[in-house]
């Protein structure tokens, strides 16, 4: 299938975030006295706009997620020092799909401020036409975000395909209408994404090349 539309997720997709998320998160429960939960039930709420994701790992706290929410946010950009990079060969990929001339978006979780400094942070900023947010849109998995891409890019969903590393990556491009590829360097393996039927399944940054052109 040659598609006109690559929607790409951020964290874990793109960008190496998942252990500072994870960190960040933890720093948070500790800020307010509350019990960690484990790193792989942490790992399953990235994707998900912050304050949902919140409200999913501490059920207990969901009336104080706002607050939770501040909290992380300063604890990420101030306090957590954990390093991100972005996945090896991202911006060689980028760069040869955007030459072949197709449209590059990007669906994340993050918040508008925080997509916006680290597009400009890693240079890749020039390369996407549109983006999403969990500021402008309804949370992963709801297909509101790439609802929202396709419509204003005028693209039709059999011509996208979604690249993601979580199940509510899969889940939303499944109910978008959209191809998904699933990657295995971020949070979810092989068979958590398998579930969802995605088109290709990839375990190095590189190999979308070969799905894509």
């Amino acid at each position: 299938m040659d598609y006109k539309l690559v929607i790409f997720d951020w964290d874990g997709t793109v960008m190496d975030t998942v252990p500072k998320i994870v960190n960040t998160i933890n720093l948070v429960a500790d800020q307010y006295g509350f019990s960690r939960e484990s790193e792989e039930k942490t790992k399953s709420i990235i994707g998900l706009s912050l304050e949902h994701a919140l409200a999913t790992l501490f059920p207990a706290q969901a009336n104080r997620s706002t607050e939770l929410a501040t909290a992380y946010k300063t604890i990420y950009r101030d306090v957590d020092r954990t390093p991100t990079e972005l996945f090896n060969g991202v911006e060689q990929v980028i760069k040869q799909l955007s030459e072949n001339n197709i449209k590059l978006a990007i669906a994340t979780g993050k918040s508008r401020q925080g997509l916006d400094r680290l597009l400009n942070e890693s240079g890749l900023a020039q390369y996407f036409v549109c983006s999403r947010t969990a500021d402008e849109a309804q949370s992963k998995p709801n297909p509101d975000m790439i609802q929202q891409i396709l419509a204003e890019l005028d693209v039709a969903p059999q011509e996208t395909v979604m690249i993601g590393d979580t199940t509510i990556d899969m889940d939303m491009a499944s109910q978008a209408g959209v191809a998904a590829i699933g990657v295995t360097f971020g949070v979810a393996n092989a068979t958590e994404l398998q579930a969802f039927s995605p088109v290709h399944i990839i375990d190095e940054f590189e190999q979308l090349l070969t799905c894509l052109l």
